[in-house]
């Protein structure tokens, strides 16, 4: 998708707005569907039912699996509950408990598939590992242990708060990702690899949001009540990072890899170090023209801005 950016000067202390709002869906798979008169929801699905005939042709060994996962599945809500179901039963959690329970939740609440879509188009978007929403849908980890926390954080809101930590705690088993089903987590998420991303009760994760593996959205000790970091949207979370404690990562802004966050970092400004400081310096920052979540960018600020050799 071709995008015009204007680097502001180094002295503007009054951000530009972005090309693209942080907080939509930006991506050339939802202006151009395959099915233009169908919805998003729909139009996904059929083209995920496609791409399973497409690989049960390539590989005829995996009939059985695409026709339990996806081909014998009506729509995408019964798909999603029957596969992270069978992920997650062990022998005191059947499948069938699970299942029940998990279509009850989606057809519930209809907020979640339309999250649950939004994600799907923003792996296939920045990933360049994802080459069909099948594979997404089937396989990676990060995908289903969010779609998993959607269902767990709306029995949390509902009272279910054993049930919700039950589910949690399988999930961090099977996927070793831990996210607590308080944190509250927008549309267009990417948990790229997603080994070791931990995520506290009260954060709060904004819409378009990249995260890579070894994250820590985590507290400062063992302070109550809200403790946890606030992402604004369209954030960019390097791999190896750690947030600390109730701070904002405003809007727009990218975390190097291996930083230790413990403050505000402004919005379209670019974070690294332990502890992290801002590139350019605290008084003037360098302002980012391109959403990082979008770009997924995460080396630049060593070339540009520094004098790194090896």
């Amino acid at each position: 998708m071709a995008t015009n950016f204007i680097r502001p000067p180094f002295l503007l202390k009054q951000p530009l707005p972005f090309k693209f709002n942080t907080c939509c869906l930006h991506s050339s798979t939802t202006q151009t569907p395959s099915r233009p008169n169908l919805p998003i929801p729909l139009d996904l699905w059929l083209r995920i039912k496609d791409e399973a005939r497409a690989a049960v042709d390539q590989e005829s060994i995996l009939c059985n699996y695409y026709s339990t996962s996806i081909l014998s599945h009506d729509s995408m809500d019964t798909a999603l509950a029957n596969h992270i179901s069978i992920k997650l039963a062990d022998s005191t959690l059947p499948v069938a408990t699970l299942l029940d329970l998990f279509i009850g939740v989606l057809r519930q609440d209809r907020e979640i598939m339309r999250s649950v879509c939004h994600d799907l188009l923003a792996v296939k978007e920045r990933d360049p590992a994802c080459f069909a929403y099948v594979h997404c849908f089937l396989n990676f980890k990060g995908f289903l242990a969010c779609q998993t926390h959607r269902i767990g954080h709306n029995l949390w809101r509902n009272g279910r708060k054993i049930l919700a930590l039950l589910i949690q705690n399988r999930v961090s088993e099977v996927f070793a990702v831990d996210i607590h089903p308080g944190a509250r987590i927008g549309r267009g998420i990417l948990l790229d690899h997603a080994t070791g991303v931990v995520i506290g009760e009260t954060a709060v994760i904004g819409d378009n949001v990249s995260i890579l593996h070894n994250v820590t959205l985590g507290g400062t000790g063992k302070v109550s009540g809200d403790r946890h970091p606030k992402i604004g949207n369209g954030v960019l979370i390097g791999a190896g990072t750690c947030v600390l404690g109730n701070v904002r990562i405003e809007d727009g802004a990218k975390i190097g890899a291996g930083s230790v966050v413990l403050k505000q970092v402004p919005a379209r400004t670019t974070a690294v170090g332990n502890p992290a400081r801002l590139i350019g310096g605290k008084e003037n920052p360098i302002m980012l023209d391109k959403i990082p979540s979008f770009t997924m960018d995460q080396t630049s600020h060593i070339s540009d801005w520094s004098n790194y050799v090896i």
